[in-house]
């Protein structure tokens, strides 16, 4: 067996109370946002937590490990910084009003709980790789790891000129559209996938840890169609220059202006 049942259902558990808490930190502080934050702490907190109960620390299993932390605390500052002393994101603020007395209670399932089932299910392959004693570095860990090399590149990169721009008040209500940003919308978002289909990729070290690609595949999905690239673009609807930006650059995988 790839994984058994009862390690995934306690580090669904672990998960689930790790939101719980950044929820009751949430309602405290008036700010659905904190959720954006907790994302990457979520999945160092598997990773560790899986590392340290069932693995082996054979090489594929710190390599596994060590990736997703690199990942997790990169992101995590660049999210900080972000949020430094701004109000709540605008598809919170929006929910809390549509949501009004239900609130509280819908924050917690649709929000925090949801997101815990999420995570864990995308942590899958780190899991899959630490909770088995079997699997050496061989082509998988190569190309997996190569893939996720690739992955941080794009979305270090990304963000690290987006956050330039809009550092700049001339840049106010404007749209950059110039180095990573000019091969495709959402640079950030595919690096973050490609990341995540490296690490996918390295389980395939274990038997049956094919497994494990459910973890990019439902990623990807995400970005793809649900709580990424169309959640986004729903702000900039109407935006002329933005209008003009999106006939002209893809929506998520880089090429050529068109």
């Amino acid at each position: 067996m790839v994984f058994l049942i009862e390690p995934f259902v306690l580090a669904l558990l672990v998960t689930a109370v790790f939101f719980t808490i950044v929820y009751l930190l949430a309602m405290h502080r008036n700010n659905n946002g904190i959720a954006d934050l907790a994302w990457s702490p979520g999945f160092i907190l598997l990773a560790l937590w899986s590392f340290l109960a069932y693995s082996f620390a054979t090489r594929l299993q710190v390599l596994a490990t060590a990736l997703v932390i690199v990942w997790g605390c990169r992101l995590y500052l660049h999210l900080f910084l972000r949020a430094r002393g701004k109000p709540e994101d605008f598809r919170y603020a929006a929910w809390r009003k549509a949501w009004k007395r239900n609130f509280a209670i819908k924050s917690y399932v649709h929000i925090y709980l949801l997101q815990a089932v999420i995570l864990t299910v995308i942590a899958l392959p780190v899991l899959i790789i630490n909770g088995n004693p079997v699997g050496g570095l061989g082509w998988s860990a190569v190309i997996g790891t190569l893939l996720w090399a690739v992955g941080f590149f794009w979305e270090a990169v990304a963000d690290t000129q987006l956050a330039r721009f809009k550092a700049n008040p001339k840049n106010k209500g404007k749209i950059l559209t110039t180095g990573v940003w000019g091969y495709t919308r959402h640079p950030n978002y595919f690096g973050e996938a490609v990341q995540w289909w490296g690490i996918g990729i390295l389980a395939l070290a274990i038997p049956g840890g094919w497994i494990g690609l459910i973890s990019p595949i439902l990623l990807t999905y995400l970005l793809l169609r649900v709580s990424g690239v169309p959640m986004l673009e729903s702000k900039w609807r109407g935006h002329k220059e933005y209008q003009a930006y999106v006939k002209r650059t893809n929506a998520f995988f880089p090429g050529p202006k068109k």
